[in-house]
């Protein structure tokens, strides 16, 4: 016990630690002490008769860091750490002593801290050192936790120094240490923070602010009367809550006064209404939202899609009977815990969540820092990580997407990701796939083919379609790809991989994969717009039967196309009725199908879930009988395959078709727009109930995405 110093008065923690030691308890009634109180005496007697420049003894430096960090729930480990962190640094104690001493884990934190510690922002070599920070910070995101809560202290006593050193170390804590603070979700700090650095930097406007602050405060808040009917609503609706007015900080008032010009008098502050299950939370927003009028466009669902950082809360804002508008946050205590502490409140992401002080329940960690690692360890240079680093923390703005993507093993499991405002489809490509994403060829957007420059909103639906692994020469990202992505993990790859294949990302005639994916080849670009084009081509398609302009009598009447040629057998009840297929709907058996007569005693039969039978039934015509004809098997059918260009897709297309069985008539390959190519084909098929098989058929070639019935066939050549 030689390193400990001098032993407490009393058996048990010295006086100096009972404040520390009770806001512990409150978080971990069990936790063990022992490690603290020989962490405190150890500090105590090694800072012994050092000073701070403000004149205070130096042991107040580390218990202030402590307390800042037990408050936010810290589990036993980091507060041990917490209170040696600068004793390796400014006394004679060493690394292996703290570790023989209390272990290797409050060692690693020590020692990480330690290290940033020496980092100095204004030197040469602050890039490096600052990526080795992160690399530790990742390893263990406590060691950030300890400097963030290290850097708050600091800039609360930073008033002794001489203004240009404030004003420096204002900006290191503004440009770096509160964007990580957000990106760690320690939201408690990043407020403080905030304030701190704003009024160093920005000395007239935070005086404004806080003078509106002050203003505000000498009437009364019209957010208590808000209050008050919020919580007797959710009284009555038999919801246990809290509800709380939560004032807003000086930053955020600034921002807001800036956003709205003139504040009013709900603006300093919103409602807080914490439950204790996820359910609750939605049993509030109903009954606010039932009793109150709602601003929709206020509305946002951080429970269902959680922030990168974790932050989980829903968002809304209600105006009562009084016009008085309201902002609501509304979690459960955990979720708050989360928000407020945001990594602190993991506890050790190393432990067993049965080891009794891992604190959290919400499982893993930040996403955003586990892409840091990644990404950065691919930056072949320091330089490049430095400049996509502040790239990324000085990104203030954030959207989240959902993706559902074939054709590869998501990198991270798929479902919501959270992007930088101003992402592309390039960057939900790398965000999901990581380095496989060099293989994406194209993606959609709600529902609709996409060019991947395509900028990204909020709520997007994304779904990424991947060249296949077995590709033998992969087309690989495009130069231009660099102008779309907003993120370092896609830039940092698409440079990576075009510096390792040069040449490759361009095709021998000289078309990249440009914005869109890898452009059709030969064989899709300069695709043939007829049949004797066609059928030049690997795999071409048949060639067109006699019947085309031959009719075929089986009945009645016979169905013609607008070439005139017979496509299928229609009986009528008129036996002279001359029967046509409607173009809008193209008809084939056994489709359920109506007629209308038109001009002439002709009569044109429509599928019975065409539009213009809704219509043409509006305006009160009477449709004619007519069905199939008994035995009818044989049908002209116009299909358009809508894909993503590559090489062979015609080819590969026309095989399919001619494997189904089926003839083509016409044939046209419209010019590529982006990635996007359409083919349409006129077919014959010898028998109708062919066609759902061939259209699955269709479908299931490489780069197609949708074939649909199209609505005019193509005219015969």
């Amino acid at each position: 016990m030689a390193l400990l110093g001098q032993t407490p008065r009393r058996d048990g923690l010295p006086d100096a630690m009972e404040h520390v030691a009770k806001v512990h308890r409150a978080h971990f009634p069990g936790a063990d002490l022992g490690a603290l109180r020989r962490a405190y005496l150890l500090a105590e007697s090694s800072h012994r008769g050092q000073m701070r420049k403000s004149g205070d003894p130096y042991i107040t430096h580390p218990l202030a860091v402590t307390l800042l960090l037990a408050q936010l729930g810290a589990e036993t480990t980091t507060l041990t750490a917490s209170l040696l962190h600068d004793t390796v640094e400014d006394t004679d104690v060493t690394l292996a002593q703290v570790r023989e001493e209390f272990g290797e884990e409050v060692s690693y934190l020590v020692d990480g801290v330690t290290k940033l510690e020496k980092v100095d922002y204004g030197a040469a070599a602050e890039p490096e050192t600052f990526r080795k920070m992160l690399v530790a910070t990742g390893n263990d995101v406590r060691v950030m936790s300890i400097k963030l809560a290290d850097r708050l202290h600091n800039m609360r006593t930073l008033g002794v120094m001489r203004p240009e050193k404030q004003v420096r170390i204002a900006k290191i804590t503004r440009d770096v240490l509160i964007p990580l603070a957000e990106r760690l979700g320690v939201q408690a700090l990043k407020s403080e923070l905030e304030d701190l650095t704003f009024a160093i930097l920005h000395p007239e406007e935070h005086k404004l602010a806080r003078e509106l602050i002050a203003e505000h405060a000498r009437e009364p808040d019209p957010l208590t009367g808000v209050a008050t009917s919020v919580r007797r609503l959710l009284r009555e609706a038999d919801i246990a809550a809290q509800v709380l007015i939560r004032p807003r900080h000086t930053v955020s008032v600034h921002r807001l006064r800036l956003k709205r010009g003139e504040l009013g008098p709900c603006d300093f502050g919103r409602l807080l209404i914490l439950v204790e299950e996820d359910a609750d939370c939605y049993a509030v927003l109903g009954e606010l939202h039932t009793c109150f009028t709602p601003l929709v466009a206020e509305f946002k669902d951080f429970i269902a899609a959680p922030k990168f950082n974790l932050y989980r809360s829903l968002h809304t804002a209600i105006a009562d009977e009084d016009g008085r508008v309201a902002e609501v946050l509304v979690r459960t205590r955990q979720m708050h815990r989360v928000a407020e502490a945001g990594v602190i409140a993991l506890g050790d992401p190393h432990a067993a969540a049965a080891d009794g002080e891992s604190s959290a329940e919400q499982p893993g960690g930040p996403d955003w820092l586990a892409r840091l690692l990644e990404w950065q360890s691919h930056a072949t240079d320091t330089e490049t990580f430095w400049a996509e680093l502040r790239d990324e923390l000085a990104q203030d703005g954030e959207i989240t997407v959902y993706c559902a993507s074939p054709g590869a093993a998501p990198a991270t499991g798929g479902g919501a990701l959270p992007l930088p405002a101003g992402a592309t489809c390039v960057d939900a490509a790398y965000g999901q796939y990581g380095e496989a994403a060099h293989r994406c060829i194209g993606a959609r957007v709600n529902g609709r083919l996409t060019a991947l420059s395509t900028a990204l909103r909020d709520g997007d639906a994304v779904q990424l379609f991947m060249e296949p692994a077995a590709a033998a020469v992969p087309s690989g990202p495009s130069p231009e790809w660099l102008d779309h992505a907003r993120t370092p993990a896609a830039r940092i790859a698409i440079r990576h991989w075009l510096a390792t294949h040069p040449g490759t990302s361009e095709t021998e005639n000289g078309t990249g994969n440009g914005t869109g994916g890898p452009q059709a080849g030969p064989g899709a670009v300069a695709a043939p717009r007829t049949e004797a084009h066609a059928a030049a081509l690997p795999g071409a398609v048949g060639r067109a039967e006699s019947a085309r302009g031959r009719e075929c009598h089986r009945g009645a009447a016979t169905a013609k196309g607008s070439d005139g040629a017979a496509v299928a057998s229609v009986v009528a009840d008129d036996p002279h009725a001359v029967v046509r297929l409607a173009g809008c709907c193209t008809p084939v058996p056994p489709d359920s199908v109506t007629g209308f007569a038109v001009r002439g005693g002709a009569v044109t039969v429509h599928r019975e879930s065409c539009h213009s039978v809704a219509r043409m039934t509006s305006t009160g015509r009477r449709p004619v009988p007519v069905r199939w004809e008994q035995g009818a098997s044989g049908c002209r059918v116009t299909l358009r395959a809508e894909a993503l260009g590559r090489t062979h897709l015609l080819a590969d297309l026309t095989e399919i078709i001619a494997a189904q069985g089926a003839t083509v008539v016409a044939a046209e390959v419209e010019p590529p727009r982006e990635q996007r190519v359409l083919h349409t084909y006129t077919l014959q098929l010898p028998d109708a109930a062919q066609l759902p098989a061939l259209m699955r058929a269709m479908r299931g070639v490489a780069g197609v995405y949708d074939v649909t019935r199209a609505a005019r066939p193509l005219p015969a050549r």
